[in-house]
């Protein structure tokens, strides 16, 4: 019998499908928000040839989910660098806000 073994736990979006292409070192952040309910919607291992000059994940939620999540990755050790509420800009419209965190992670 074939049995698929995953070196890297599966992160799942909303739908239940795997989310693939995760940067490597982010990645485990990504896991325990989605773990603790927290909808991520965009991250990056920051750096050079990134889209990001650091790690930094985005993700969805009302005034107080913010803290929820700084709360929880500083109680598991995470190297937290900036918290941010933001608004994008499209179509000449602020949309938003959403969260923004950023994590010295040694890249």
């Amino acid at each position: 019998m074939n049995k698929r073994v995953w070196l890297v736990p599966t992160v799942l979006n909303v739908a239940g499908r795997e989310i693939r292409g995760l940067d490597p070192k982010i990645r485990p952040i990504v896991e325990l928000m989605r773990k603790h309910g927290v909808e991520t919607y965009e991250s990056c291992d920051g750096g050079k040839g990134h889209s990001y000059p650091e790690p930094t994940i985005r993700f969805y939620g009302q005034r107080d989910e913010g803290f929820r999540v700084l709360a929880l990755v500083m109680q598991h050790g995470l190297p937290v660098d900036a918290l941010r509420r933001l608004w994008n800009v499209i179509d000449g419209e602020p949309v938003g806000p959403d969260w923004e965190m950023t994590f010295r992670l040694g890249i």
